[in-house]
């Protein structure tokens, strides 16, 4: 357990990069699925404010840089207060559902899938939530 006095210690993840390669079609899938608008920072970059995290869809060629770049190598992981509405969006929106809602060993009820552009998502439901304490 951290102590009180050291949390203003503590870095915060504030920013993760989500490589795609069509920022207009990430901007449409990505505000229909968190059901959130995002804005739009440069050419190629659509943040959505996450809480204390943003998601931030990149497609480089469009914002100016000259490389492409593969999907993240692992799951992203979102909590949510209703994982059977983010469920039904997903299925809705373009999303390959990798498996349905399910109870996992360690106690969470999730669900993943993989965007557009292979980039590997889950969703998790708020109160079973596991943080390894």
């Amino acid at each position: 357990m951290v102590n009180s006095n050291t949390d203003s210690l503590i870095p915060r993840l504030y920013r993760i990069i989500l490589p795609v390669n069509n920022i207009e079609k990430a901007q449409i899938f990505y505000s229909n699925l968190l059901n959130l608008e995002g804005k739009r920072v440069s050419s190629g970059r659509h943040y959505f404010n996450c809480g204390v995290t943003i998601l931030a869809c990149f497609d480089p060629r469009i914002d100016g840089d000259n490389f492409d770049l593969p999907p993240n190598p692992d799951h992203i992981y979102f909590s949510v207060k209703n994982i059977n509405d983010i469920y039904l969006r997903a299925k809705h929106s373009g999303a390959e559902i990798l498996d349905g809602i399910a109870k996992r060993p360690w106690g969470e009820i999730s669900f993943y899938l993989k965007d557009p552009f292979g980039n590997k998502i889950c969703f998790v439901q708020e109160e079973t939530v596991f943080t390894g304490e």
